[in-house]
C-alpha cells in the first residue's frame, strides 16, 4: 500500500500549486491529525518520497527542497536554524535516519546516508555517509543507491 501521509500531501501540493491554499492547509493539518507528520502542503518533494512508519513524528518545513528518491525515518526534523530564513534542500536518493534533525541554509548533495539521530548543520557532498552529532563524513565515495539494496540483480 502506497503510503497515505505522502499520498496526501500530494493532494495537498496539487490544491496548493492550483492557489486553493485553504484546502491545502485543511489537508496537511489532517494528515499532522491523522499520522502525527507535518509535510506542509507549500513543500517542494521529489518522485518517489517516502517515509518510515507512515511519516510518525517527521516535521518538514514549509519551504524545504527533497530530491527524488529519498526516503526520511520517523522522527525526523527538517527545518530553519534559529535566526536564519534559510531551510535545508535534499539531493536525489537521500536516506535520512530515524531520530535525525536538519537545519539552516544547507544543501545535501545527491545519494547521501545520513545515519540515525544525526546532527546536520552543514552541507554535505554528494556521495557521502556522515553520522553523529555533530555530524562527521565516515566514507565519501558512495556509489551504490539505497534503493538498489533490494534489487536482486544491482
Amino acid at each position: 500500500m502506497k503510503n497515505p501521509s505522502v499520498l496526501l500531501y500530494r493532494m495537498g501540493n496539487f490544491f496548493y500549486r492550483n492557489k486553493l491554499r485553504s484546502i491545502a492547509t485543511a489537508i496537511t493539518w489532517l494528515n499532522r491529525l491523522l499520522f502525527s507528520v507535518f509535510i506542509p502542503s507549500s513543500a517542494t518533494i521529489g518522485a518517489n518520497f517516502r517515509l518510515g512508519y507512515w511519516g510518525l513524528g517527521v516535521v518538514i518545513h514549509a519551504r524545504a527542497s527533497i530530491g527524488d528518491n529519498c526516503l526520511v525515518s520517523q522522527n525526523v526534523t527538517i527545518g530553519r536554524n534559529f535566526g536564519s530564513q534559510g531551510v535545508p534542500r535534499l539531493g536525489n536518493d537521500v536516506y535520512v535516519g530515524a531520530g535525525s534533525a536538519i537545519f539552516g541554509d544547507i544543501s545535501i548533495g545527491d545519494n547521501v546516508i545520513i545515519g540515525a539521530n544525526s546532527v546536520v548543520n552543514k552541507d554535505v557532498p554528494s556521495n557521502s555517509v556522515v553520522a553523529g552529532n555533530p555530524f562527521r563524513i565516515i566514507a565519501s565515495d558512495r556509489k551504490l543507491k539505497y534503493y538498489e539494496l533490494d534489487d536482486p540483480n544491482a
